[in-house]
């Protein structure tokens, strides 16, 4: 597959991006260069490669999950610019 300038054209209009003379045929030549190499990696023999399931061997490290207060109501309250006994003051945004 090779992209073209209506490729390129379609995915900025979703992308919401603005291409204009040289950008464009940059982004062109970029994405064809990432097709090309897509397609390259077709080439390569996976069949007795077992798929991963993470990058590395390593088990997770990071801290046992559990629940804790951590600030009281009072402590979370003490610097917000409005409040109203229990719960924070917010502008009103919806009519």
């Amino acid at each position: 597959m090779k992209a073209d300038k209506e490729t390129i054209r379609k995915i900025a209009h979703l992308a919401r991006l603005d291409f204009e003379g040289k950008d464009e045929e940059s982004m062109v030549t970029a994405l064809n260069n990432i097709l090309d190499w897509v397609e390259k990696l077709k080439e390569v023999n996976t069949d007795n490669v077992e798929p991963l399931i993470h990058m590395s061997e390593e088990i997770n490290v990071l801290r046992e999950d559990h629940a804790e207060n951590t600030l009281t109501h009072k402590e979370a309250l003490a610097n917000a610019p409005k409040k109203d006994s229990d719960y924070f003051r917010v502008p009103k945004f919806l009519g």
